[in-house]
């Protein structure tokens, strides 16, 4: 290690960042953070990112997670091809807690990187960068062979709300043979403000992946379009209870009075969880039937049901007022 770099230190911490053992070495660096400054912390890390001990260099790379400065990053783009997988997943952690836009521009030039995990950890970096430099580059990883790329491209795409990017998230939503890949497309699409995304989320909400179901119903809440009301009440009857609570949530911010009928009937439902969606839901909607079919959980066994069933009645009883007030 660098003599002006050990100058800076105490003899002693000095002599273990050098010492034979990497044990030794490897606490030297968690006590290097409480003896000097972060900034001056950094080079010491940074070296040890090429530390003979598999150890050393874990930790290291650890140790970096938020240091952003072009040392570091390029130290830690190094890491991301160790031989041993622990120090490449923490390398690839620490870039991505990086917030500094700065380093955007260091991370693009690896953006093509021809090492498929080297690829997902620089578009992991990227997402909550939101450079707009980034846009073009993800947009082509969405052809990547690597699904973990295509992945985080995708995310990088929804931090960005690139319209540009819309046309090949729907298609890789509905088309994608990882169902990561199309759920994380999914998710992305609620950025979306026309009805170009309905074939995908109609798609989505019945896909053989439940996760990727369950996505599609949320984001059917944030797009609100009238046209996949008769999907999410289909979805209100999935095998997974997950999906039908989405589904249910998102009904309510629609406000579709079609939906009615299929809530009250969830209303019936074992899990409690969902009843008090199903309850807040037709709160929302606020029609006359919705009132008449939460007079049916007023007094269910469970408290939480009971709380958003009260609610729910009451801001019914609000607007209309051929529903008599609740008793107290």
């Amino acid at each position: 290690m660098n003599a002006d770099l050990l100058s800076l230190l105490t003899p002693e911490l000095a002599a273990r960042l050098i010492d034979t053992d990497p044990t030794v070495r490897r606490i030297a660096l968690i006590d290097l953070l409480d003896e000097i400054d972060p900034e001056e912390a950094e080079a010491f890390l940074a070296r040890a990112l090429t530390d003979p001990a598999v150890e050393v260099r874990l930790e290291a790379a650890r140790l970096l997670e938020a240091q952003d400065t072009p040392e570091v990053v390029t130290g830690l783009l190094g890491a991301l091809q160790d031989e041993e997988k622990s120090v490449r997943e923490a390398a690839a952690l620490s870039l991505s807690a990086m917030k500094n836009t700065a380093i955007g521009t260091l991370l693009l030039q690896h953006a093509a990187h021809a090492d498929g995990e080297v690829r997902t950890a620089i578009f992991r970096a990227l997402r909550e960068l939101r450079l707009p430099a980034a846009e073009l580059p993800a947009i082509h990883a969405l052809a990547d062979l690597h699904a973990s790329v295509r992945r985080e491209a995708v995310a990088v795409l929804g931090w960005l709300k690139a319209p540009a990017a819309l046309p090949r998230l729907v298609a890789l939503a509905a088309t994608d043979n990882d169902a990561e890949v199309r759920r994380a497309a999914i998710g992305a699409l609620g950025f979306a403000t026309d009805a170009s995304t309905l074939p995908a989320v109609k798609k989505a909400l019945i896909d053989p992946d439940w996760l990727v179901r369950e996505e599609a119903a949320t984001v059917a809440g944030k797009l609100a379009l009238r046209e996949l009301v008769p999907a999410l009440i289909a979805a209100l009857k999935d095998s997974f209870w997950q999906v039908r609570l989405k589904a249910a949530r998102s009904l309510g911010r629609i406000h579709d009075d079609r939906a009615v009928p299929a809530l009250i009937e969830a209303l019936a439902h074992p899990m409690s969880n969902l009843r008090k969606e199903v309850a807040l839901a037709l709160g929302e909607i606020a029609n006359l039937a919705a009132g008449e079919g939460l007079e049916t959980v007023l007094d269910d066994p469970d408290p939480d049901v009971r709380k958003a069933a009260h609610l729910a009645y009451g801001r019914i009883a609000a607007l209309h007022n051929p529903i008599n007030q609740l008793q107290e």
